[in-house]
């Protein structure tokens, strides 16, 4: 018979299993106690988005991943961490439209060219964190520029808190006709260099292929709908990509699907065939019809004006003479703008950051507020308008009771100097603290 003494390869089995025990309550703590212990975030102000107004002070209670209550003072129950913030405003975490991950500041034709695609999704995540930490809580990303589906590994990384970044609703490629906007037009075609979208020249392709993104992961189809742009006589001119029954089979598989369809449009009559075929929004929208407002305001189509990457690019283009036409275009997106906001146009906000640095994309509402909108107004198409282009209306957006407890706090009050937005010194993502200055 065996004696029962403990060899030394059971012993270390043994030492191993209760380190592994160990580890994994140490882990199962560190992860518990943001969703145990309620948290009373305590600041000098609150911003009611809904109302445009601010509550002074301002608290709202946290309990594990949701708001529990808001308001000048809130109960602090028995053990719960209270956060003074100080001098600045709470607010919801705020949401970018119109996203582009998988690019940074360089040249945006040669690193989708150049840099292979687990290199980019890197990029991908490092961009995600600075986006979070900038206050987006929420972003919808506008396709990976030839990344194909590698945005659902981002995706789902920070839903299984792998990584740090917003919420995302993601759509892979782009949708493109051959020869479009996104294609590899000015390369040597015996090389055969790849499109950054994937090809779609008929209803029938479009679908086929938004069956093959859906199920790589994609949340939402987006589409080029226009492309190239030119200024003429002072006038844009832009070609369409698809007719308005090609982008309505579009829409008709979304609704099948549960998702939406988003087009990149600049002017018409895309932009015009876009609001009829029924897409959820239409993103960079520099050109609307009387029409197209029309049918934008019956639907409840969002324009995604993006003004901050037409502010880069005129301000960052190789020669003077590609400055002065990316000037021109602004200057005319500008005053179309402003006739858009005095007709009721419904926005959202998106910057199309990317091609200047993440992190950085408040801009855009302080651009939006320069070139027509009220503050409030800008906070509202971001936060309220912004959720339900990203389907998350209800749990996202406005500080209520039930929503996720996304947070941020910025340097002084919004609806009194909208720049407050660039200054975010505290973000707080489904009630776990990411960022506290």
């Amino acid at each position: 018979m065996r004696n029962h003494e403990i060899g030394p390869g059971l012993f270390c089995r043994a030492a191993l299993a209760a380190i592994a025990v160990f580890l994994a309550a140490t882990m199962l703590s560190a992860q518990q106690p943001e969703s145990s212990a309620p948290i009373v975030l305590h600041a000098a102000r609150l911003l009611d988005v809904g109302a445009g107004a601010v509550i002074q002070p301002g608290e709202v209670l946290v309990q594990g991943d949701r708001i529990k209550a808001v308001g000048k003072s809130v109960d602090h129950p028995q053990g719960a961490r209270v956060l003074d913030l100080g001098d600045v405003t709470l607010m919801p975490g705020m949401i970018d439209a119109h996203v582009h991950l998988f690019l940074h500041p360089g040249a945006e034709d040669l690193q989708t060219v150049e840099e292979s695609v687990p290199w980019r999704t890197i990029l991908a995540e490092k961009a995600a964190k600075d986006d979070l930490m900038g206050g987006f809580t929420a972003e919808r990303d506008m396709g990976t520029e030839g990344a194909g589906s590698a945005d659902t590994a981002v995706r789902n990384a920070i839903n299984r808190d792998l990584i740090p970044g917003p919420r995302l609703r993601i759509s892979g490629n782009a949708i493109d006709i051959l020869g479009g906007h996104e294609d590899a037009n000015r390369y040597n075609p015996a090389q055969r260099v790849l499109s950054n979208a994937d090809y779609a020249n008929s209803a029938e392709q479009i679908v086929e292929v938004m069956r093959e993104q859906h199920k790589e992961g994609s949340d939402f189809a987006k589409i080029y709908e226009t492309g190239p742009d030119r200024m003429i006589d002072g006038m844009l001119h832009t070609p369409y990509q698809y007719t308005a029954e090609q982008l309505k089979a579009a829409v008709d598989e979304s609704h099948r699907m549960g998702t939406l369809v988003a087009v990149h449009a600049m002017g018409e009559p895309g932009t015009l065939f876009a609001a009829e075929a029924g897409v959820a929004s239409i993103d960079h929208a520099t050109q609307l019809s009387d029409e197209t407002i029309r049918l934008m305001k019956e639907k409840g189509i969002f324009a995604v004006p993006t003004f901050a990457i037409f502010e880069y690019f005129a301000t960052h283009r190789e020669s003077q003479d590609q400055a002065a036409a990316e000037a021109e275009m602004l200057g005319y997106k500008i005053k179309e703008f402003r006739k858009q906001v005095a007709a009721g146009v419904p926005f959202a906000v998106g910057s199309d950051v990317g091609p200047f640095r993440h992190g950085t994309q408040a801009r855009e509402m302080v651009l939006m507020v320069q070139y027509g909108m009220t503050p409030a107004a800008v906070l509202q198409a971001d936060m309220i308008n912004g959720a339900k282009l990203l389907q998350w209306a209800g749990k996202i957006g406005e500080l209520k009771p039930g929503y996720f407890a996304d947070v941020i706090a910025v340097k002084g009050n919004p609806l009194e100097d909208i720049s407050a937005v660039t200054q975010v010194s505290f973000v707080m993502k489904g009630g776990v603290v990411d960022k506290q200055e």
